[in-house]
C-alpha cells in the first residue's frame, strides 16, 4: 500500500513586498516528499530554498507572503492556517533546524530549559517528566554529562554542541517533518558528519521526512534520496539524488557539478616533480609553542613552506592552525622556537623591524566584511595597505604623484582579482560575498607581496563562486610566483589546491607530506577521520 506523501506543494509563489508591491523571489515550486525520504533542496545564495522553506513552516518575513499555490501537510493547506493553529503545528509534528546555532539560543538562559519550551507547549508532562525527558534528548543526540549541560548556557559550548542541542529541540515534539536549514554550515568536517549522522539516524528510527536545505552537493548527494536544485527561485531540476548527480540534465546542475572541488595535478606541479632542484625555503618553522595562560594552543610544530608553492594546514577548530598562522604574520608573538621568514627570523624581531617584513607577507581572512571599515569604499579598503606602508612626509607635488600611483596600483590589483574598475567608487555592502572575498584578494595583493596566508578563504562562499576564488588563486600564483599558507578544515580544497599539507591535532602536527600521499595513504588514525568525514568524497577526491 502506498502511503500519501507527508508534503505535497503545487505551484508556490512566494514574494516579497517592496514599497506596497510583491515581487516574486520563488515561482511555481511543486515536488511530493514521503515518509521518511530526504530532499534536498539545492542551489547558490538567492536561489530561493530558504524562501521556500521558511514558507513551508509559516516563518516568512512580515514582508513576505505566499501569492499563490498550495503547501500541504498531511492533506492539510497551510497556507490557510491562522496563528493559533501554527503554534500547534510548528515545534511539534513539523520542526525546524536553523542555520546559525549562535543566534538561535537564548543567551541568557541555560540550554537545558530552552529545550523543556518545546515539551510545555507539545506536551503534557510535569516539571519532572519534562526534565527527565530533556536528558534522554540529550543522550540520544550524543551528549554523556546531560545533567550538566543542562545547566550550561549556549556560550560554554562549541558551535556542534549548539546545533545538536538545536537538534534535540527540534525532535522534542516528535516531529512528522524536519526542516533543516543549512544545518552544518560553518561546522569542521568531523563534527558536520555527527551532525548530518544523528539525522539520518532519527529519519530511520522514527521514519521522520527531511528538507535538507543546502548549498553543498557534496552533503546532498551523501545524505538525500531526491534533490530539488533551484535557481532564481523555480526548480530547474528534480529527481532521485543517484539519477542527478549521476546523469544531470541542466546546465546549471551541471555547473554546480563541476564546481565540486577536485584534485587535478597541475602543470606547475608537474613541473616541480620532474625537477630535482626543490624551491627555496620560503617559511621554516621550528619547534614553535604557543601558550595562552597555562593553555598550549601550539605545541612544538616544525614545518617548511617552499616558494611559489601552497602549503595547507588543516584541522579542527581548536586545533592551532589559526594560532600558528598569527605568530607566522607576526600577529601574535611565539612563546618559544623559531619562524624564519624570508629569511629571517621573526621571533627576535620588535614590532618596529617586522613591520619591514609585513609587506612582503599580506593575509586574506575568512569573512573580509567585518575586517572592512564600513565607511570606506573599496578604493579605500584596497588602498590602505599602501597607505600604512608610505611616509606622510611628502611635498604636495610628491603626494599628487604618490595619489596617482595609487590610483593605479589599486586599479591594477582590482583588475588581477577580476574586478571591474569602477567597482573602486562602491561600498562593500554593495558587494556579493564572492566580491568581497576578491575585494580582500586585491588589498593582500597591492603591495606585492611575496606570501600570502589565506585563512579559510572559502568556507563561506557558495560552491560555484568557492570554485571561482580558487581559479583565481591558482591563476595568480602562476602568474606571480606567489607562495601560499592555506588554513581551511575543508579536505576537499585543500586536495584541490595545495602541494604540501600538515594536519594539526590539540596544537601539534600529527602527519605531513606532499598533498597527494598523505591523503592516498594517510598513516595517522585522525588523519582518516578526517578525509572519511569529507561530504560527497567519491566527489571531491574524484573516486570512482
Amino acid at each position: 500500500m502506498t502511503h500519501p506523501p507527508v508534503l505535497s506543494i503545487r505551484d508556490l509563489t512566494v514574494g516579497y513586498r517592496l514599497g506596497g508591491t510583491a515581487q516574486p523571489a520563488v515561482h511555481d515550486v511543486g515536488f511530493d516528499l514521503g515518509r521518511g525520504q530526504v530532499l534536498a533542496l539545492v542551489g547558490e545564495s538567492g536561489s530561493g530554498k530558504t524562501t521556500t522553506g521558511h514558507a513551508i513552516l509559516g516563518l516568512l518575513p512580515d514582508n513576505g507572503e505566499v501569492l499563490a499555490g498550495r503547501i500541504e501537510f498531511h492533506g492539510q493547506d497551510l497556507t490557510t492556517l491562522g496563528p493559533k493553529a501554527w503554534r500547534e503545528i510548528r515545534g511539534g509534528s513539523m520542526a525546524l533546524i536553523p542555520q546559525d546555532p549562535t543566534i538561535s539560543l537564548d543567551p541568557v538562559r541555560r540550554v537545558g530549559h530552552q529545550v523543556e519550551d518545546v515539551l510545555r507547549l507539545h506536551s503534557d508532562l510535569d516539571d519532572d517528566e519534562r526534565r527527565e525527558r530533556v536528558h534522554e534528548l540529550f543522550d540520544m543526540v550524543g551528549f554523556t554529562d546531560v545533567e550538566r549541560l543542562h545547566r550550561q548556557y549556549p556560550h560554554e559550548l562549541s558551535g556542534g554542541m549548539r546545533q545538536r542541542v538545536l537538534i534535540a529541540a527540534a525532535v522534542a515534539g516528535n516531529p512528522d517533518l524536519i526542516i533543516a536549514d543549512e544545518p552544518t554550515s560553518g561546522l569542521d568536517a568531523t563534527v558536520q558528519k555527527q551532525v548530518l549522522d544523528l539525522i539520518d539516524d532519527l529519519r530511520t528510527s522514527s521514519a521522520t521526512s527531511v528538507v535538507l536545505i543546502t548549498h553543498d552537493l557534496g552533503v546532498a548527494a551523501d545524505r538525500s534520496d531526491l534533490i530539488a536544485v533551484m535557481r532564481h527561485g523555480r526548480i530547474v531540476e528534480f529527481g532521485s539524488t543517484d539519477e542527478v548527480i549521476a546523469a544531470p540534465q541542466h546546465a546549471y546542475t551541471r555547473h554546480l557539478l563541476d564546481s565540486v572541488p577536485r584534485k587535478a595535478i597541475s602543470t606547475r606541479g608537474v613541473r616541480q616533480s620532474a625537477s630535482h632542484d626543490e624551491p627555496d625555503v620560503a617559511i621554516e618553522v621550528a619547534d614553535l609553542a604557543k601558550v595562552f595562560g597555562d593553555m598550549p594552543a601550539v605545541d612544538g610544530i616544525s614545518f617548511q613552506v617552499r616558494r611559489g608553492q601552497t602549503f595547507a594546514l588543516v584541522g579542527e577548530s581548536g586545533s592551532g592552525k589559526s594560532t600558528t598562522a598569527r605568530v607566522i604574520t607576526g600577529v601574535t608573538p611565539a612563546t618559544s622556537g623559531r619562524v624564519d621568514v624570508l629569511g629571517t627570523d621573526i621571533t627576535a624581531l620588535s614590532a618596529r623591524a617586522y613591520r619591514a617584513l609585513r609587506r612582503d607577507i599580506q593575509v586574506v581572512y575568512q569573512n573580509p566584511y567585518s575586517s572592512f571599515d564600513p565607511r570606506f569604499t573599496v578604493f579605500d579598503v584596497v588602498e590602505e595597505p599602501l597607505r600604512s606602508f608610505q611616509s606622510t612626509a611628502l611635498l604636495p607635488g610628491a603626494r599628487r604623484r604618490r595619489r596617482q600611483q595609487s590610483v593605479d596600483r589599486v586599479a591594477a590589483a582590482l583588475e588581477s582579482a577580476a574586478l571591474p574598475a569602477d567597482f573602486a567608487n562602491r561600498h562593500p555592502r554593495e558587494l556579493s560575498g564572492g566580491q568581497r572575498q576578491r575585494v580582500a584578494i586585491a588589498r593582500a595583493l597591492v603591495v606585492e607581496p611575496e606570501i600570502v596566508v589565506l585563512d579559510e578563504p572559502t568556507s563561506a562562499l557558495d560552491v560555484s563562486v568557492a570554485a571561482q576564488i580558487l581559479e583565481l588563486l591558482q591563476r595568480l600564483q602562476s602568474e606571480r610566483g606567489l607562495t601560499y599558507v592555506f588554513i581551511s578544515h575543508d579536505l576537499a580544497v585543500v586536495s584541490a589546491i595545495s602541494d604540501h599539507v600538515a594536519v594539526m591535532q590539540k596544537g601539534r602536527i600529527v602527519e605531513q607530506g606532499p598533498t597527494d600521499a598523505v591523503f592516498a595513504d594517510p598513516r595517522e588514525p585522525y588523519t582518516v577521520a578526517l578525509l572519511d568525514a569529507i561530504a560527497g568524497r567519491d566527489l571531491a577526491l574524484g573516486a570512482s
